[in-house]
């Protein structure tokens, strides 16, 4: 990766979802940096059916022939025994674990009146319960050397969606409920896990990422299309979002921590979340008849 250097020099990072797109793009430009990786992944479809263990091997062996230390993993991750062995392939083939990051996802969405329930479960269960796992397994280990070392610079790089998080996404949220309902929920638990993990020395924050993936180009946006221009910066290339992450893994995202940020091409924003806009405090218990004109003077206030 060009301009990472050693920035990740000796440092053994997870990598959920490695396999292909985005991730896969993360695990490159880790090894690049110097990291030693665990590539993770099921292999499975968008919809997270049929899984094949030669996609995260493809990778570890692409790294290893570019003379990186890479090991493959096909735990699923949204459990905690999964999880957990996750966390020991790290430790195992490594001696150490200095980051996670949360990159695994599935696509199963619909209209909310057609959404089956077992495609709902299974966004949820792959997305927000694979987070949650992750780190909790990974923090556990952590919090573990922190009462016999004390805290160190350990992160977690998790991944949320401009879709679940900006008033104007780039795309559209009808028909993908569950996707940005768990999306959401991912954002909520970084600042959750940054405020109970930076005792320890952890770093937690997410990125809103914006790229060409196979989960994106099942919608068929015209702007994922690459550049027809010979030359022409390829903004929806997952490799803009790899230097992110490799500096959020990095010593050198001490104390930046409960952070949210949105990358495409080569824009970086930090995304604030729900905030009191508009307010009214009448100093006793509202009257539902006169909401009407209270309600209205919020919106505009907002507005």
């Amino acid at each position: 990766m060009a301009g990472a250097g050693g920035l990740c020099e000796g440092r053994v990072v997870v990598v959920t979802g490695a396999g292909r797109g985005l991730g896969r793009s993360y695990a490159l430009a880790l090894s690049a940096a110097g990291a030693r990786v665990v590539v993770n992944d099921l292999g499975v479809e968008p919809d997270g059916t049929r899984p094949d263990p030669e996609v995260a091997r493809r990778v570890t062996e692409t790294i290893r022939q570019a003379g990186g230390e890479a090991v493959d993993s096909g735990e699923d991750v949204a459990c905690w025994e999964g999880a957990a062995r996750v966390v020991e392939t790290a430790l195992s083939s490594f001696g150490r674990l200095d980051a996670v990051v949360n990159n695994a996802g599935v696509w199963r969405d619909g209209l909310l009146v057609n959404l089956d329930e077992a495609d709902l479960d299974e966004v949820v269960r792959v997305h927000l319960k694979g987070h949650a796992a992750m780190a909790s397994q990974a923090a556990a280990h952590w919090r573990r050397l922190a009462a016999d070392e004390g805290p160190s610079d350990w992160r977690i790089v998790n991944t949320t969606s401009p879709m679940a998080l900006l008033a104007s996404p780039p795309h559209g949220r009808s028909g993908h409920g569950a996707y940005v309902a768990a999306k959401a929920a991912v954002a909520a638990l970084t600042l959750t896990e940054a405020d109970e993990l930076s005792r320890y020395g952890v770093m937690v924050n997410a990125i809103a990422p914006a790229a060409r993936t196979r989960l994106t180009e099942a919608l068929g946006y015209k702007e994922l299309a690459v550049p027809e221009a010979p030359g022409a910066f390829d903004a929806m290339d997952p490799d803009n979002v790899a230097p992110l992450v490799c500096w959020l893994c990095s010593v050198r995202s001490r104390g930046v921590n409960g952070c949210v940020f949105e990358i495409e091409g080569g824009r970086l924003g930090l995304l604030e979340g729900w905030r009191r806009v508009a307010s009214h405090d009448s100093g006793e218990r509202l009257v539902a008849d006169e909401l009407d004109g209270i309600v209205a003077r919020l919106v505009s206030e907002a507005g």
